[in-house]
């Protein structure tokens, strides 16, 4: 009996293993999150915090980087109801179902893209962009990794963000909130002055992990909004 049980263990444990590898590798070239659930408003004290330190105007362009299937978008539109709006994922589903969403609600003054990055975005465009719950992969919280490597890594993290700020015009804000890895370890996090930090209690379990892709045990990061600096005068 004691040699079954231990039997019915390793098997348990095995597949168990299996499934997070067959999770792992789901993940599209460039992708973090691997999962396209979300929910309508699920950050109103970000977005009401957006609401108050940006203008709503037919000038304002805002970006939704990891739009997923559009409730992101679709919030923001309620919040800004005049800014251009923009959603990105790298899911062509996920994008479909937007533009498909779109007409329906014959929403103007917003466009989506199918993209990993924001490589091909304009410099100095946008006045806003939010990165929630995107730059993550959840199974490293469950699995219980010490390390991020080989699913995520930090370079990978940094030069997405540092592309951000390239689309960002000075004074902009950056939302960026649910993330493996930690704003204030970047270079380009120089360029930026913290604006907005979440309460503990906003904040998901997913874990931390430091530049060297090592778990941070225990780590907690607060600020979520980053207001990029003006360019000093020549």
């Amino acid at each position: 009996m004691k040699l079954r049980a231990l039997h019915l263990f390793a098997t348990l444990a095995r597949k168990s293993r299996d499934t997070l590898r067959r999770r792992f590798r789901r993940s599209l070239p460039g992708r973090f999150q691997a999962y396209s659930h979300t929910l309508p408003d699920r950050y109103p004290w970000l977005f009401e915090f957006a609401r108050a330190h940006l203008q709503d105007s037919l000038g304002t362009h805002i970006l939704s980087f990891g739009c997923s299937r559009g409730e992101e978008v679709f919030t923001l539109r309620r919040y800004f109801p005049k800014a251009f709006i923009k959603g990105i994922d790298i899911e062509r589903g996920n994008i479909s179902r937007c533009e498909a969403r779109a007409r329906v609600e014959n929403a103007a003054g917003m466009s989506f893209m199918v993209a990993a990055n924001t490589e091909e975005e304009p410099a100095g465009y946008y006045d806003a962009i939010f990165c929630l719950a995107v730059l993550c992969l959840g199974d490293l919280t469950v699995s219980g990794a010490q390390r991020c490597d080989p699913h995520l890594f930090f370079k990978d993290f940094e030069r997405m963000v540092t592309d951000f700020s390239r689309c960002l015009r000075p004074g902009g804000i950056l939302f960026l909130l649910t993330t493996n890895f930690r704003f204030c370890d970047t270079a380009v996090s120089q360029d930026f002055d913290t604006v907005l930090e979440a309460d503990p209690s906003q904040l998901a379990p997913d874990v931390l992990f430091d530049s060297n892709n090592r778990l941070l045990a225990g780590a907690r990061y607060l600020p979520a909004a980053f207001r990029k600096r003006m360019r000093n005068p020549a």
